[in-house]
């Protein structure tokens, strides 16, 4: 069945003729949010992985973690093509010589056909994005979780919407593909607000979309928030709504690179249900389907 919102996984096989698999790589970077740069706490929702999926142990050298996933994707999917995706905290966080001895690691097999580096828009300049943007096939995944900046301050991000936009913009002018990711349920954060800023990623025409769930995990400091005051958390229904009315409002061409994880058990405290991934994606292509609307319908 056809997907109402344009998928990241369907523009990687339209562009590359075939399924394109991510392997997720921890390159030992720190976060200047955390180190002590700008402060040792971190942005509230962030625990001690830093957002890294853990499928690689970081005691692996980076092109070991990239051999050892095409070895596990290949043998799982018969995957053949792949991304590698620089996730744990900040993977620009250090002098543009180091940057390129590190990423030129991650091209140590002809099946890499591209690179993803997740990152803080204060963590770029120009040198670093002139490095990145002579890598093919290049993707920039800029943390900005809302556009508000009030809200950004609540949560100790440690930057504002015009650091993104600075950021932004020197990327797009290398022609470096840009996903922004959000979060949704932010406390004090309304549904106007949220729209809001769905209006202003689909202004910018932002290449891509990675919307996250607020989440309260056990090492992150928003845990001894929400034990002292348990505030409340978007249920399933009102995110996958939610969901649906952002993507309503973003361009047709914005690809959609993750609307639900998994993965949190260990360390999820609330709200429960983020673990139910297929659950929460097929709840969103039913509400959808109920509106008869999809990716772009409200965009002006």
């Amino acid at each position: 069945m056809q997907k109402a919102y344009y998928a990241f996984s369907d523009y990687l096989k339209e562009k590359y003729g075939e399924k394109v698999y991510k392997i997720t790589i921890d390159a030992g970077f720190s976060c200047p949010n955390r180190d002590g740069t700008i402060s040792s706490g971190g942005c509230i929702f962030c625990d001690e992985s830093g957002s890294f999926s853990k499928a690689h142990s970081n005691k692996l050298d980076i092109e070991n973690q990239v051999k050892t996933g095409i070895k596990n994707l290949s043998e799982r999917f018969g995957a053949k093509k792949f991304l590698a995706y620089f996730q744990a905290f900040s993977n620009t966080y250090a002098p543009v010589e180091k940057l390129k001895t590190i990423y030129d690691s991650a091209f140590c097999d002809d099946k890499i056909v591209g690179i993803s580096i997740g990152t803080r828009p204060d963590c770029l300049d120009e040198k670093k994005l002139d490095l990145i943007a002579g890598y093919k096939n290049p993707w920039l995944e800029l943390g900005l979780q809302s556009t508000h900046n009030e809200i950004l301050k609540k949560i100790n991000r440690g930057h504002d919407y015009e650091c993104f936009l600075n950021a932004y913009k020197m990327a797009k002018e290398r022609g470096i593909n840009v996903c922004v990711h959000m979060v949704l349920g932010l406390e004090g954060e309304t549904c106007e607000m949220i729209l809001e800023s769905a209006k202003r990623l689909a202004q910018l025409k932002v290449d891509g979309v990675k919307l996250h769930m607020l989440t309260v995990l056990k090492d992150a400091p928003l845990a001894s928030i929400y034990v002292k005051k348990q505030f409340e958390l978007l249920d399933m229904q009102q995110y996958c709504e939610l969901v649906c009315d952002f993507l309503e409002i973003l361009p047709k061409t914005t690809t959609i690179h993750r609307l639900a994880g998994s993965g949190y058990s260990k360390a999820l405290i609330a709200p429960k249900w983020v673990n139910n991934k297929f659950e929460t994606l097929n709840l969103i292509d039913k509400i959808f389907e109920q509106r008869g609307t999809f990716q772009g319908f409200n965009c002006k």
